[in-house]
């Protein structure tokens, strides 16, 4: 009942017909509002024509000069009250309305796993500090750049474990990109199969439209139970597609210093075959970064390869607001129609 008496006296509110409340409005039927401009020149015609009634009669009394003081004025008010009327109705049947569009964005997201190299050789400062450190910058912005996507972590040397279940608390994410570090595993070489199998495994019941494994690696395989050729063939029978990303510069590159304090260097050659031969079985592609650039580089252009459909859907909330009109159309008529009764109205106009 109290909803019903706000209701009411919010209708009845000044501020509906205020011009900046009306040119809110759509109009449904906006050029019944063109009618409002007649509204005016048939009264001022009507009252013309009692004008020159007057004068006529002025005529016939002979000489009597008609009386005119401010009652005579008030004969007009039923007719511009009969105006208020018309216009109110026109504005109601032209049919005001407020328009709220609503879209909605949805995607099914993409199960994404960075399976990454912690062994030594991931010490090497041909990257700012070193190889491990830059790929752990370069995955915590691409995780940035996701939405709705989960995301999970595993890191190997000789042994491979998983770090992060695939989720979608980014947070979670980086905050263990952010422990990552060389002690995790102490057993030496560079299971790549094995890490491969273990983010299959992880992946294997994912629901996901789309799998994905990003393996950031610097050498070829050279430890682990499982051969990576067999760990590939494994992850495409579940739909896992695999990238692989090779990063290191052959050659004389920075690696640490000595216990005096001077830089040391070491030979680098990597072996970039095995990382090939995985992203050929995965049907996904194989890239190679030499600096912190390229790499940044690879991260981007994997971001715009595996992107989620986004669906968009649009709800659009239509208002009516031609009842307040009417309520205020009733009320003014009803006002008219007790003007009619009063010394307002002119005898001679009836």
């Amino acid at each position: 009942m109290g909803k019903d008496l706000f209701d009411i006296r919010e209708w009845l509110s000044p501020t509906w017909f205020l011009p900046s409340t009306l040119s809110d409005f759509i109009f449904a039927r906006p050029f019944l509002l063109y009618f409002i401009l007649t509204v005016p020149l048939l009264f001022m015609a009507r009252w013309g024509l009692y004008y020159r009634h007057r004068q006529r009669i002025a005529v016939a009394t002979v000489g009597v000069k008609l009386q005119t003081n401010i009652s005579a004025y008030l004969r007009f008010v039923p007719d511009a009250l009969l105006g208020v009327v018309i216009t109110l109705l026109i504005i109601a049947l032209a049919r005001p309305q407020k328009t709220n569009e609503v879209a909605e964005q949805s995607a099914e997201g993409i199960d994404i796993c960075i399976v990454l190299d912690i062994s030594e050789s991931m010490r090497i400062q041909d990257f700012t500090p070193n190889r491990l450190e830059a790929a752990k910058a370069v995955a915590k912005t691409f995780v940035e750049g996701r939405t709705q996507d989960r995301i999970g972590l595993v890191v190997f040397a000789g042994e491979a474990y998983s770090l992060c279940p695939l989720t979608t608390d980014y947070q979670m994410v980086f905050d263990y990109l952010k422990s990552i570090d060389f002690n995790m595993i102490q057993t030496p070489n560079t299971a790549i199969g094995t890490a491969l199998g273990v983010a299959t495994n992880r992946m294997r019941e994912s629901k996901a439209k789309s799998k994905v494994v990003v393996l950031i690696s610097d050498g070829a395989n050279s430890g682990g139970n499982i051969d990576p050729q067999t760990a590939a063939q494994l992850a495409k029978a579940f739909g896992i597609k695999i990238y692989t990303i090779g990063v290191g510069r052959d050659g004389r590159v920075p690696m640490g210093q000595d216990a005096f304090g001077n830089q040391q260097y070491v030979e680098n050659t990597m072996d970039e075959s095995t990382l090939r031969q995985l992203a050929e079985v995965g049907t996904g592609r194989y890239f190679r970064a030499g600096n912190e650039r390229d790499l940044e580089k690879t991260f981007r252009q994997i971001n715009a390869l595996e992107k989620a459909e986004i669906k968009e859907n649009r709800f659009k909330f239509v208002a009516d607001f031609y009842q307040v009109y009417l309520l205020w159309a009733i009320v003014f008529m009803l006002i008219w129609l007790l003007t009619k009764s009063t010394f307002m109205s002119n005898a001679l106009e009836d």
